[in-house]
């Protein structure tokens, strides 16, 4: 590759469609020229939850208008593109064929390579698109959807795993927990709110693996706590959970949120301390939660030790961690772009597999 190109970064992996296009110039961390996103949650609420063909057809409609949209913000034409980065999975099947698809056909009009990405690691690396990017190395907690995993980070690509989720993710705590209290689609999102009315301490649930010997998780018994309290609550005052007072459904979900924030900050501070780091990157979706964030720092400037997050717009899934994974992974080598337009995506696929 030449020292100054451009990646443009097609995600499509489920319910969000984002395009982004990325400038590397040497050595230099890569900069972000301009993104554009469009969320489904609107069209994906009528169903309370993520319906895959309706997904499919929506990326299909907007993945081109948002390309263009994205030029014409970095004042950039199609043929300023030297590499197309897309989300060859994990994901939805048909969304991500949809991204690979526009992805390779682009890059074999244009003439240029492609670069299918990992969704995990694109979400990775996406705090070295903020205003206070880390360093390599660094202990990484990775929360996004049904991942719940701590690495260490020495580089791009060089990851080792510390500990992951051995049944249900943090995401998957939030959705599930706030659909079992009738909150709705998306779930996660919904319930952090309701739970900055409520009391954190209102009721006793478990912390799963809290005071483990490992640094794996574990919330499906969080999960099931909840749905047994919430049951038992609603028994008592004769009513379905949906319609238990507002308050008591607050504190629920603020104990629900502190179950879950506890164990993931605890989890992070033992792993910093097995591995002797002093910087700590948050990265995926949870990644956004506020209580999450405020622990963390408290926790972290006690111990001295730094800790990054995206931006919060960049927490959900977007074209711009997409393009800025390719264009890492370009520059370290650790990676090469293809001139084969024959694409596969990985539904399933597992981040190990992309380690050094």
């Amino acid at each position: 590759m030449a020292n100054d190109y451009c990646v443009l970064g097609i995600e499509s992996s489920c319910d969000e469609t984002g395009v982004a296009l990325v400038r590397v110039q040497g050595r230099d961390l890569p900069v972000l020229l301009a993104h554009a996103l469009y969320s489904q949650i609107e069209m994906h609420q009528a169903y309370g939850g993520v319906v895959p063909e309706l997904a499919s057809r929506d990326h299909i409609r907007r993945v081109l208008p948002l390309t263009q949209e994205v030029l014409q913000a970095s004042g950039k034409c199609l043929q300023d593109v030297d590499v197309v980065a897309f989300t060859r999975g994990p994901g939805l099947a048909g969304a991500l064929l949809v991204g690979a698809g526009v992805a390779c056909a682009l890059g074999a009009s244009l003439g240029k390579p492609v670069l299918g990405v990992h969704h995990l690691e694109g979400h990775l690396l996406s705090p070295f698109l903020s205003v206070d990017p880390p360093e390599f190395p660094f202990v990484a907690l990775l929360v996004s959807g049904g991942h719940t995993q701590l690495m260490q980070v020495s580089g791009v690509g060089r990851y080792q795993m510390l500990g992951e989720t051995i049944d249900d993710a943090a995401g998957e705590a939030f959705d599930k927990s706030a659909k079992l209290l009738g909150l709705g689609y998306p779930g996660g999102p919904a319930l952090s709110k309701l739970a900055e009315m409520g009391d954190p301490v209102a009721f006793k649930l478990p912390r799963p693996l809290l005071h483990g010997d490992n640094l794996d998780f574990s919330f499906a018994g969080l999960k099931t706590a909840v749905m047994v309290q919430a049951k038992k609550l609603a028994s008592g005052q004769g009513c379905a959970v949906e319609g238990l007072p507002g308050q008591v459904l607050a504190d629920l979900a603020a104990s629900t949120q502190a179950a879950i924030v506890e164990v993931l900050v605890k989890k992070s501070l033992a792993a910093l301390k097995s591995t002797g780091l002093q910087r700590l990157v948050v990265a995926g979706g949870v990644g956004a939660n506020r209580s999450l964030r405020e622990q963390l720092n408290l926790a972290c400037a006690r111990r001295g030790v730094r800790v990054h997050y995206p931006e919060l717009h960049l927490c959900t899934d977007n074209g711009a961690m997409i393009a800025m994974a390719a264009a890492m992974r370009l520059q370290s080598g650790s990676q090469a772009a293809s001139m084969t337009y024959a694409f596969d995506v990985r539904p399933r696929w597992p981040l190990d597999e992309i380690m050094a």
